[in-house]
C-alpha cells in the first residue's frame, strides 16, 4: 500500500482504556498509568475508562474482557504484571482473550528497553495483540517503561497523520472474515 493511502491530515481520535495492575499502588499513587492517561490525552485521544485492579488472573480477564466487549473501546493500555515474579500474571490473563498476537510488539518494545536498561530488558514480557477489534497492549509496570513504549512504539501506531501505515490504518479490517 503506497504511504500516501494511509496518510490522513487530522487525527483520528481513539477511545482508550487504561488499566493498571497492582497489589501496592492506589489511584493517587499511580504513576504509570498518569504518564498513559497523559500522554494519550496530550496526543489527542480520549480516556473512556480508568481502572486499578490487583495481580488476580480472573480479575484482570473480567475488566479487560468487559472492555474488549464495549465497541465504544478501541484501544486498552494494561500497565504492570509483566515480569517473572510469582505475581505477575498479566500476560497469562491476556493471551486467552487475544484473537491475535502481535509478536513484533514485544520484540521491538524490548530492543527499545535494551537501549536504556541494558540486560535488564530481557526480564520484560511486554505483549500486544487484537481482540473483538480492539488493541490490547501491555506494559511494564515502571514509569519509564509506560514512556518508552508510549514514546517509541505507541504515539506513531496511534496517529493517523503519521506518513506511514499503521494500526489506525489497519482498524477498519480487523473483524474482516
Amino acid at each position: 500500500m503506497p504511504e500516501s493511502s494511509c496518510r490522513t491530515d487530522r487525527l483520528r481520535p481513539l477511545a482508550i482504556a487504561v488499566l493498571t495492575v497492582s497489589d501496592t499502588r492506589t489511584a493517587a499513587g499511580d504513576q504509570s498509568g498518569a504518564l498513559l492517561v497523559e500522554r494519550l490525552q496530550d496526543a489527542g485521544h480520549q480516556l473512556v475508562a480508568r481502572a486499578l485492579e490487583p495481580d488476580d488472573l480472573y480479575r484482570l480477564r473480567a475488566r479487560v474482557s468487559q472492555w474488549i466487549a464495549d465497541a465504544a473501546v478501541e484501544v486498552v493500555l494494561v500497565t504492570g504484571g509483566t515480569g517473572p515474579t510469582g505475581r505477575d500474571r498479566t500476560p497469562e490473563a491476556l493471551r486467552p482473550l487475544l484473537d491475535k498476537e502481535l509478536e513484533g510488539f514485544g520484540e521491538l518494545f524490548r530492543q527499545l528497553s535494551y537501549q536504556e536498561i541494558g540486560t535488564a530488558a530481557v526480564f520484560s514480557r511486554a505483549l500486544a495483540g487484537v481482540a473483538n477489534g480492539t488493541l490490547v497492549v501491555a506494559l511494564p509496570g515502571s514509569p519509564g517503561a509506560c514512556r518508552t513504549a508510549w514514546d517509541g512504539i505507541l504515539a506513531g501506531q496511534l496517529d493517523s497523520r503519521r506518513g506511514h501505515c499503521n494500526y489506525v490504518a489497519l482498524m477498519p479490517r480487523l473483524t474482516e472474515t
